[in-house]
């Protein structure tokens, strides 16, 4: 039975999962939110939030305990500069997990997990993104005008009623027609005679 069994096995042995979760923490950490399944979601959510909780001491002895575990100097550093200015007063709770529904390859529950008070972060980031896309966009029309060269306008000139239309082809009225040839025979069935 696994009674009061504290979290997820994940499928892995301990190393490897031990080594997941820092991976895990240290992307989130860096990225401001990381996109995974539920369950990895969750079990990294603990570990990060514990993570936090020892940064929030900012002595040497918790930067050693953080950087024991954070293998990364420079995220290390962004932990104890904004991400402690950032989610610091908090008394606990810096992580939000956002279920996003299934995988469509194995559905696998999907969440992303993302620090509580990066919402700014991430939507600079978009607003940045969307700007370069437009900036992009732009400069690809100025270089289809340059490439392509300017159509001058047609002059539209009316037509009065004076000016007398060409004469249309075709065929020749049917007094004409009788004039100059005898009218063929139809052909088909013949009705019957009664």
């Amino acid at each position: 039975m696994r009674h009061s069994v504290r979290g997820r096995k994940l499928g892995r042995t301990a190393s490897h999962r031990k080594a997941l979760l820092r991976s895990l923490a240290t992307s989130l950490f860096r990225h401001k939110r990381i996109r995974t399944t539920l369950a990895k979601a969750k079990e990294t959510r603990s570990y990060a939030e514990t993570l936090i909780t020892k940064a929030r001491k900012n002595d040497l002895h918790s930067k050693r305990q953080v950087m024991s575990e954070i293998h990364d100097k420079e995220v290390v550093k962004e932990l104890f500069g904004d991400i402690l200015e950032k989610i610091g007063d908090r008394a606990g709770g810096y992580t939000r997990v956002i279920k996003l529904g299934k995988r469509i390859g194995d559905a696998a529950d999907i969440a992303i997990l993302e620090l509580v008070d990066f919402n700014e972060v991430m939507k600079a980031k978009d607003e940045e993104k969307k700007e370069q896309k437009e900036a992009k966009k732009v400069k690809k029309q100025k270089e289809d005008e340059e490439a392509t060269p300017a159509v001058e306008d047609a002059n539209v000139i009316e037509e009065t009623k004076d000016e007398k239309k060409p004469k249309k082809r075709g065929r020749k009225k049917k007094e004409d027609k009788e004039d100059t040839e005898e009218k063929p025979k139809k052909r088909g069935r013949k009705k019957k005679e009664e």
